[in-house]
């Protein structure tokens, strides 16, 4: 099954599209600039991309880590971010109540790792008629994903794709089963593989995850060449300074080049 956004195709074999962008919005200028160089290196590349930055992180570590710039704003700069570089939008929601403002702005819906399980929130999404991106929660076998993709398409929608964001593996940590991608790709829906969230140390730091970026470029040439529709990663001028995630992001810097590998592996595999 394929999933159309804004005429970006994702599964069927079509290049792995990149979803990409900071982890939360910090202000408007540092997200044009990230957005505008992302479409500039996906066009070099050739491949496609969808803009993902988060107006809320409504699950940090701490209740002092920086959430956002909230609903309203969030979703003022990310249509801002649609109309000046015409690219497609998508961001996470967190409850049934937000659903209406997401939809109105918003390309494609995601419904967090930690949310994956809520029935009304899964069920809101759906019924807006959107694609929708549902991360498998860390605590999930591959397998057990197909109950939440019977919850979505009860609905009539069948716009769904699910990513894969690596798995429990005691305290403070979690790895990427590779076996995951073929398993959940049988249930006939498209399969992303979530890079830069597969590397965190959740709560690794104490008051926030801590995260192994130098793990990024071949875990996601790993997953291109097991077979995945696409990939997620998160990414900052500077992520030392990054305001969420900074441990696990990649440099805007080495997009480039990751992406052109990528590619030529996606290349082989055609």
């Amino acid at each position: 099954m394929t999933i159309n956004i804004q005429n970006i195709i994702i599964g069927g074999g079509n290049p792995p599209v990149i979803i990409a962008g900071p982890c939360v919005i910090e202000n408007e200028d540092i997200t044009f600039h990230i957005a505008e160089r992302l479409k500039e290196i996906c066009g070099a590349v050739g491949l496609p991309f969808i803009f993902k930055s988060s107006y809320d992180k409504a699950n940090r570590t701490s209740l002092s880590s920086y959430r956002g710039p909230g609903i309203e704003k969030g979703l003022r700069i990310l249509s801002d971010v649609k109309s000046k570089f015409n690219i497609p939008v998508i961001s996470d929601v967190h409850s049934a109540e937000e659903i209406n403002a997401a939809s109105d702005v918003l390309d494609a819906l995601q419904i967090p790792a930690f949310l994956c399980r809520q029935t009304d929130l899964i069920l809101a999404a759906s019924k807006t008629g959107k694609p929708v991106n549902i991360k498998k929660g860390q605590f999930l076998a591959p397998w057990d994903i197909k109950n939440i993709i019977e919850k979505f398409t009860s609905t009539g929608n069948k716009n769904l794709f699910i990513t894969e964001r690596g798995t429990s593996f005691g305290y403070n940590n979690l790895v990427v089963d590779f076996r995951a991608f073929p398993i959940m790709r049988s249930f006939g829906r498209p399969v992303i593989f979530d890079v830069t969230h597969s590397l965190q140390l959740p709560g690794g730091q104490g008051s926030c995850s801590g995260g192994q970026r130098e793990f990024a470029e071949p875990l996601a040439r790993a997953a291109v060449a097991v077979g995945v529709d696409g990939l997620f990663m998160e990414v900052h001028p500077e992520p030392d300074k990054a305001l969420c995630d900074g441990p696990n992001m990649i440099k805007l810097d080495e997009v480039e080049k990751m992406l052109k590998t990528i590619k030529s592996i996606y290349g082989l595999l055609k």
